[in-house]
């Protein structure tokens, strides 16, 4: 189990014992950790100190209830609070108004399940948005929907605001606060980012109910597309996604920010190689041999925070100028893992299993991609021996994550069919 899933264990844990006694000794124990080790862990992935969540939970809870007609006596009680008066402080103090009001502005609704591995979408109105957007005296600006130009899925957590500005939210507060983070850090050294805006209170961000809004400057230019790199293949296209983030990760490996550092090994061996398996109908030789060479491999790679999610229409830019978007998914990791997950993000656009000519023009953008990666931050010779175990591994999170996803049938059979043909073409995904 990834750390990731230890965290929403303790979570979930939480949330089916809200009217019980529940320690941070407890919670830790049960994970297997340190109280000190248990502590940080969880604070990097919710943003909250253990106890404060807990409390916080309680009192969302608590409200809705009250909100249904129940008596605030009672219900206080019954979340483990020793007095109304003492609910009553502790609401006031976390969420910054009284009880009624909290109620009579409509913020009491059922609490939504807390997930930091598969975070839920939300739904936001303009009508909400505009309001939330008064924090920044913004609220005359028209809003709309974004859209990634190469699939034309709708982002469902964020919207545009004008022409210059993106309103992002989450119920993830630690994710929230690292992308800030990060962005800052991106500004200090001159790159090209999606600055995050203050409100006029000075403010990074702001909360309502569970869901937390920030609002960041938007980057000038259109989003690259899958497309884009299959048109011309032998010049500029894939060269450019890896010369970018070669220079990406030049800038990052100089800077600190709080995010979290998954232990790849472990989600393979654990999750990702015995799941995908299965689902693929692969022999179990053939995923023994692919831990065998991450076991070897993965200790001498290069390690460093890295985007974590650089696919097309995650690259933002004019023709001269570019720079990348969506830092959510920033961790410390294998620095290959970003070029080969651009290079799997095109082929699962554009996979089609009756015209196998396309992936014979995508093994030029993944050699191009390599090679613009290798032509500003060299390539050590471990990597270059690791990059299409990499890839593979890569594409069997992928899998293994779509198996579990309701929303996306197209995507997850899209890509068992490209990892088929990856494995057919195994020898093929070598980098010269």
């Amino acid at each position: 189990m990834d750390m990731k899933s230890v965290i929403q264990a303790g979570i979930d844990y939480i949330e089916e014992n809200l009217r019980s006694e529940i320690g941070a000794h407890e919670l830790a124990r049960n994970a297997g950790f340190s109280l000190y080790h248990y502590y940080r862990l969880f604070q990097a992935a919710t943003g909250f100190p253990v106890m404060q969540f807990i409390l916080r939970r309680r009192l969302l809870h608590a409200v809705y209830k009250i909100s249904l007609g129940a008596q605030g006596v009672d219900t206080a009680l019954e979340y483990g609070f020793d007095t109304y008066a003492g609910f009553y402080r502790a609401f006031r103090r976390e969420y910054g108004m009284t009880v009624s009001e909290y109620i009579d502005m409509g913020f009491a609704k059922r609490p939504r399940k807390y997930n930091i591995i598969t975070e839920e979408h939300m739904e936001i109105s303009k009508k909400k948005a505009a309001q939330i957007l008064t924090n920044w005296q913004l609220s005359h600006l028209d809003i709309s929907d974004i859209y990634y130009e190469g699939t034309r899925n709708r982002n469902e957590n964020a919207c545009y605001v004008g022409q210059e500005y993106v309103l992002k939210y989450t119920v993830n507060l630690g994710r929230m606060k690292a992308n800030i983070a990060l962005a800052k850090a991106m500004e200090e050294v001159g790159m090209r980012c999606a600055a995050v805006i203050p409100t006029q209170n000075g403010e990074d961000y702001v909360q309502e109910g569970e869901i937390y809004f920030c609002l960041t400057r938007r980057l000038p230019g259109k989003q690259m597309t899958s497309a884009s790199l299959m048109d011309q293949c032998d010049a500029e296209n894939g060269r450019l996604v890896g010369e970018l983030l070669g220079q990406l990760h030049k800038a990052l490996i100089k800077m600190a920010a709080p995010v979290e550092e998954p232990d790849l090994l472990k989600t393979l061996k654990e999750w990702a190689i015995p799941q995908s398996s299965a689902i693929l109908g692969l022999e179990d030789e053939f995923g023994m041999e692919m831990l065998g060479k991450m076991e070897k491999l993965l200790p001498i790679l290069p390690r460093q925070l890295i985007h974590r999610d650089p696919n097309p229409g995650n690259i933002i830019g004019n023709g001269k100028h570019w720079g990348f978007i969506d830092f959510e998914l920033a961790e410390k990791n294998i620095r290959i893992f970003d070029p080969v997950y651009a290079s799997t993000a095109v082929l699962s656009e554009i996979y089609d299993p009756k015209h196998p000519e396309i992936c014979e023009k995508w093994l030029k953008v993944y050699q191009n991609i390599a090679c613009g990666y290798d032509s500003v931050s060299a390539l050590s010779e471990a990597e270059k021996q690791a990059y299409p175990y990499v890839l593979l591994a890569n594409q069997m999170i992928c899998v293994a994550w779509f198996s579990g996803q309701d929303k996306y049938p197209e995507a997850f059979e899209r890509n068992k069919g490209m990892t088929h043909w990856l494995i057919r073409n195994f020898s093929r995904l070598g980098i010269e």
